[in-house]
């Protein structure tokens, strides 16, 4: 047990609110999305990214539709000062798109960071200083006073020394991050950030992205929207600043941070794919933009090709997409369950009988094919129902197993797949099909038939067949009469010489085409009552549709006396 261990940990105290705002509020449209993949991102792997690598996920994100991109800390290291050349030099970005450099609130690396940017067009240079109780307690051992100055003192030198890069054109804007927001006392975020945005001279024309980080994430996401909410309605010049959130996920819980955030009023987010960073990660900016896909609104982003965007970040960051991550892991469009299955079956049938325009299919949020995913929203283990290998039969391999047949071929592959203890593919699954049902053991086999169609009856057609039926090594005349193919058939068989087949009922038959074109087969399926009571179901198929009737019933009969 982990005793009392947990008593050493000091825990967040809420802001007193009396009314808040945001719980009422709807988002109904994309914040501006800024990446920091090669940032945040990069520095959290094993292995950083080489400078190929960081070209093809800058030029990945671009695709996508991101128009604000963090490319790296260029005053930190040669290697993230090169990158920031050559995509300048290099002429790799496009004029709608920003590029934000990050750099702490130090002189000397806040004038190498305006050496790094020279030449580029749009820029937000992002600086930042850690403001929490704690940061200052432990690590600065200063005051509010203290690290008020610090901010406003690198405030001043960046608004001196950009003066000279916007007369030469450059689109330059200004970011502050007060890190550590979520541990700052709000009163002390919203004096600093105040000093800030006057010492940089921001107005309502020409804002300041005021970033508040949940650096560290110590609260629940309701926490953290209060403390938002009480950000923006105290400070003084917010008409002058883009409010941002930053969300790492130390408890889980960065998406519903950003989505509360955005609730209490802010207009930005910094994420990065799939949710890479330190420690459990930043917030995930697919996760974000396809929630709100979801619900009706442009992300103003594009994932069409999901597979292609985790194939690029797996190879670029050797970092692995789990299977149930949301809208792009392997198994997220899946159904184990036989309820789900039947469920998703059923929603897919409603929607073709109904024609509406709108998704709604249990389970699935939303359409796979929306991302660019391979249909596959049903795999069958030993938990599925009666409907999953029925679908897979269907969207597979285009055979529609009447439903009272599920039940039959259900537990045939269920007991499959208890024997083998794992998950059985569609091919698997066919191949159990063709062996119960196509490839069955002959022990009445149709060696010879014809047909003959006999109108004497008024309107009502009277049908002939003669052929002959092997039966254990014996080969037998047949005739019978009846109202149709299937039916003078059946009779036939009731009254064969030997091995008759008495007792046996028709119940029911289906029948369709399985494929398209001059090579067009029909398969048929036969539901008869053995003479013991039993459902029996038969398969044929054949390029004629009465030589397919003819094979099911013959099925049917074959797997009742197998079963005997």
């Amino acid at each position: 047990m982990m005793k009392k261990g947990y008593e050493k940990y000091i825990p967040f105290v809420p802001l007193k609110m009396e009314h808040r705002a945001w719980p009422d509020k709807q988002i109904t449209k994309a914040p501006i999305w800024c990446s920091v993949d090669l940032r945040d991102g990069n520095q959290a792997l094993v292995d950083p990214m080489n400078l190929q690598e960081k070209l093809e996920y800058f030029h990945t994100l671009v695709d996508i539709g991101v128009k604000e991109i963090e490319i790296g800390f260029p005053s930190a290291s040669e290697t993230e000062y090169e990158i920031c050349r050559e995509l300048i030099d290099g002429g790799h970005i496009p004029d709608d798109v920003t590029i934000q450099v990050l750099v702490q609130a130090r002189p000397h690396l806040i004038q190498k960071t305006f050496e790094a940017i020279r030449g580029a067009k749009h820029v937000i240079l992002h600086f930042y200083n850690s403001t929490s109780t704690l940061q200052r307690k432990v690590v600065f051992h200063t005051d509010v006073a203290g690290v008020k100055q610090i901010a406003v003192d690198a405030a001043k030198l960046i608004y001196e020394l950009s003066q000279s890069a916007i007369e030469e054109g450059m689109d330059l804007r200004y970011q502050y991050s007060p890190e550590s927001f979520m541990g700052t006392e709000m009163d002390v975020a919203v004096e600093i950030c105040q000093a800030v945005i006057e010492t940089i001279h921001a107005t309502p024309e020409k804002k300041i992205i005021l970033n508040l980080p949940t650096t560290v994430e110590n609260c629940m996401p309701n926490y953290l929207a209060d403390e938002i909410e009480y950000f923006i309605s105290h400070l003084k010049s917010r008409d002058c600043a883009i409010i941002s959130l930053h969300p790492h996920n130390d408890r889980g819980c960065g998406v519903a941070t950003a989505e509360m955030g955005v609730l209490a009023g802010a207009e930005r987010i910094e994420a990065t794919l799939f949710g890479n960073g330190e420690r459990t990660g930043n917030v995930d900016l697919v996760t974000l933009a396809m929630n709100l896909y979801t619900q009706g609104v442009d992300p103003e982003l594009d994932f069409s090709h999901i597979d292609a965007i985790k194939d690029m970040y797996e190879r670029c960051t050797k970092m692995k997409v789990g299977e149930r991550q949301p809208y792009v892991g392997e198994l997220v469009f899946t159904a184990f369950s036989g309820s789900h299955q039947d469920a998703i079956n059923k929603g897919f049938q409603y929607m073709e009988q109904s024609g509406t325009d709108m998704w709604e299919v249990p389970y699935l949020p939303i359409d796979p094919t929306d991302l660019g995913r391979e249909y596959e929203p049903i795999r069958i283990n030993s938990q599925s129902g009666k409907g999953g290998a029925a679908f897979i039969m269907h969207h597979k391999f285009g055979y529609d197993l009447p439903k009272a047949m599920h039940a039959e071929f259900g537990a045939i592959v269920q007991k499959e797949s208890d024997r083998l203890g794992k998950e059985l593919h569609p091919q698997q699954i066919y191949d159990l099909f063709d062996r119960e049902y196509l490839s069955v053991p002959k022990t009445y086999q149709l060696e010879r038939h014809s047909f003959q169609e006999d109108a004497r009856h008024g309107e009502q057609s009277w049908v002939i067949f003669d052929g002959e039926v092997g039966y254990k090594g014996k080969v037998m005349a047949a005739h019978g009469e009846g109202n149709g193919p299937i039916d003078a058939f059946f009779n036939a068989l009731h009254d064969l010489p030997e091995g008759r087949l008495d007792g046996y009922e028709f119940v029911d038959y289906k029948e369709h085409a399985i494929s398209s074109g001059s090579d067009t087969q029909a398969v048929c399926y036969i539901h008869l009552k053995a003479p013991d009571g039993r459902d029996v179901f038969g398969v044929g198929k054949s390029h004629n549709i009465n030589r397919a009737s003819l094979r099911a019933i013959l099925c049917a009969v074959n797997r009742a006396v197998l079963e005997k």
